[in-house]
């Protein structure tokens, strides 16, 4: 086909079901996009659209452009991401993702790569959600759990993260210790929003307690180390947040179900770039220093 902007202009009256939808994303006159729809259709001799009062239908011939029209668009996507990763230097943006839980660690180690790279920009985004590198959402993501099996990324383990269940001194002074795991249904806890999470603590959290002695609830870790350090519950942290807060009283020995695996995970087109490999060494050597 040779003009690829006809095909465009199609796409996106399919997408918003009207002309005047599709020229405001495309920043033309809706003139220019009847005209494209209508030379497009004379093109291929076929009917694209329906036109009735409410806007434009995609007709059957319409919905088979559409579907190759989106998967060109989400391949042009995770081009634009991983060339966007290619640069030949550390410098640019570098996207970084984790589970909110790990940014009292890696926030430092960030900041520190990135006074030591004053040409690179951290974007460094905290979420529960995978974020998909083959579109180029992120260049380096720390993962937790069961091995990433997504195709085309290079998974390397980085580093087992340990969960301790406890609470302040001031709980303990108001509520008692927990004697045993069969104790622990008398007592409060801080958990998180969504009783659904993945996380392997608290899922044995809820196979222990009923929902409701999870009494203070929140999506945000840093919330929840506030809470639990306010004495709202007991709840869990990591073993490095642990170490940095001595006054917290472990109420229970760590238990290996409650700990996984951390992940570093890249795309293998960005993998090998120096940027990202300058990254990656960064914070393994960083690591280390964690451990002692």
């Amino acid at each position: 086909m040779e003009n690829w902007d006809e095909i465009r202009t199609a796409y996106e009256v399919a997408r918003a079901g009207t002309v005047s939808g599709a020229a405001e994303v495309l920043g033309v006159h809706h003139a220019t996009v009847i005209r494209h729809i209508d030379a497009l259709e004379a093109r291929l001799g076929v009917k694209l659209f329906q036109r009735h009062a409410r806007g434009y239908t995609a007709t059957e011939a319409g919905q088979d452009l559409l579907q190759v029209a989106t998967a060109t668009d989400d391949q042009f996507t995770q081009l634009a991401g991983r060339l966007r990763g290619q640069g030949e230097g550390v410098s640019g943006a570098l996207v970084v993702t984790s589970l909110g839980m790990l940014s009292p660690m890696l926030t430092p180690v960030l900041a520190q790569f990135r006074a030591e790279n004053p040409d690179l920009t951290i974007r460094y985004l905290t979420d529960d959600r995978v974020f998909r590198l083959e579109y180029g959402e992120a260049h380096v993501a720390i993962r937790a759990g069961r091995v990433p099996d997504e195709p085309d990324n290079v998974v390397q383990p980085f580093d087992t993260g340990t969960m301790h269940l406890v609470a302040a001194p001031a709980y303990v002074a108001a509520y008692g210790r927990p004697s045993g795991v069969g104790d622990l249904a008398s007592h409060w806890f801080v958990g998180p929003d969504d009783l659904d999470s993945r996380a392997p603590f608290y899922q044995w959290l809820l196979s222990q307690v009923h929902p409701d002695r999870i009494a203070f609830r929140t999506p945000d870790p840093r919330g929840a180390l506030d809470a639990i350090m306010a004495g709202a519950g007991i709840g869990f942290v990591s073993g490095w947040e642990l170490e940095r807060r001595p006054d917290l009283v472990e109420v229970l020995p760590s238990q290996a179900d409650w700990s996984g695996t951390l992940w570093l995970v890249t795309h293998v087109d960005l993998h090998r770039s120096t940027k990202v490999q300058a990254f990656l060494s960064y914070l393994k050597k960083a690591a280390a220093a964690w451990k002692g």
